[in-house]
């Protein structure tokens, strides 16, 4: 047996010990106070043996009466069948107590020199403690299952959580596979676009792809890493899109170095800044511009990416933002991970272009 079962056991009998103990010293306060009343004369050290020897004797009983609990509980079985099965062992419980508890008295007279009879001790025992008794039992084994309950419905709510929290990362895990499929097939796509044009930028940004997929590969599957982490990532995939897109695209990013350790969804970036490119840089000759900013609100990360495009459309609704697998996927894997904690809007700049503002509860990775 190891040393942490015998710990265990040994708290657990510490503990029977002492809540029998209580119970014979609350009992022995009652019998001295009402002895003191009645004029009678008990000195505290009579009515803490006289007590305990009661109560001690009740905490053997209670062990096969806890048995008798677990073996027949109440939803066990025919009702009547059980009630009748706990009625019988609520008698014989009761007697036993009785002999015991006699042989206990009979034990105590003769060390104070006062002998008597197992039959002496044993009538006035049985005539005045038997009802009581039955109540007793009663209380012992309403108690056994009102902790059996408790115990139940403990591990019911830990298996209910575990199931929670497997199908979550399930889930996520799910969006993160589709996620990653339509980030490769964009990225191929801007690829095939520049091998007919410029075959030496398509080669570049094949060996940065390779990299990029690389990264993504040694990253370990967790629904969340740290920030630092994800503008890596973000950093190698605007990387290749700037092959792309040359002097039309300038990213500049706004993020203190304290909060590199902050807690994000993984690829929570790389969906809102294709979005960005795909909406508000690549329909326009212009030159554009996107900016990624992060900062911590109190007990909050708030993260936004700015682009300088013509942003959502009049009729459009800002929490709904533009359609398409990016921001359906960004916001599903928001709730799974947050709940109504987090907050996802998309919404028009007044120098123009769009605002996507991401807020979540403010964690660190350790």
């Amino acid at each position: 047996m190891s040393s942490v079962s015998l710990s265990r056991r040994f708290l657990r009998f510490a503990g029977v010990f002492a809540f029998w103990s209580l119970v014979g010293l609350a009992f022995a306060s009652q019998f001295y106070l009402s002895s003191a009343l009645l004029g009678r004369t008990v000195t505290w050290a009579q009515a803490i043996s006289y007590s305990l020897a009661d109560w001690y004797v009740w905490a053997l009983v209670s062990i096969p009466i806890l048995a008798f609990a677990r073996r027949f509980p109440p939803e066990r079985g025919p009702r009547t069948r059980t009630a009748l099965l706990h009625l019988g062992a609520a008698l014989l419980c009761s007697l036993l107590y009785v002999i015991l508890r006699a042989l206990v008295g009979q034990a105590h007279g003769w060390l104070i020199s006062e002998p008597a009879t197992f039959g002496e001790v044993f009538r006035p025992l049985l005539v005045k403690t038997f009802p009581f008794n039955l109540l007793v039992y009663g209380v012992i084994i309403s108690v056994s299952h009102a902790l059996d309950y408790y115990r139940k419905y403990h591990e019911r709510t830990v298996q209910t959580l575990e199931l929670e929290k497997h199908l979550t990362e399930a889930r996520l895990q799910s969006l993160l596979r589709q996620l990653k499929p339509h980030f490769l097939f964009n990225t191929l796509n801007g690829i095939a676009s520049l091998m007919h044009s410029d075959v030496d930028a398509a080669d570049t940004m094949l060996v940065r792809l390779s990299d990029l997929l690389r990264l993504t590969m040694t990253q370990t599957g967790r629904p969340t890493v740290a920030l630092r982490d994800e503008i890596s990532f973000i950093k190698s995939y605007l990387g290749i899109e700037s092959i792309r897109f040359r002097d039309r695209l300038t990213v500049s990013y706004k993020i203190s170095s304290e909060l590199e350790n902050a807690e994000i969804p993984n690829l929570l970036l790389q969906p809102i800044v294709e979005n960005a490119i795909k909406h508000g840089i690549e329909p326009h000759p212009r030159p554009g511009r996107i900016e990624i900013r992060a900062e911590r609100v109190q007990d909050r990360l708030v993260i936004q990416v700015l682009d300088s495009g013509n942003g959502l459309d009049s009729n459009a609704v800002t929490t709904t933002g533009r359609p398409g697998i990016g921001a359906a996927n960004t916001r599903a894997r928001l709730h799974e991970l947050y709940g109504e904690a987090q907050r996802f809007t998309m919404a028009n700049r007044p120098e123009g272009g769009l605002n996507v503002r991401v807020e979540i509860p403010y964690r660190e990775i350790l």
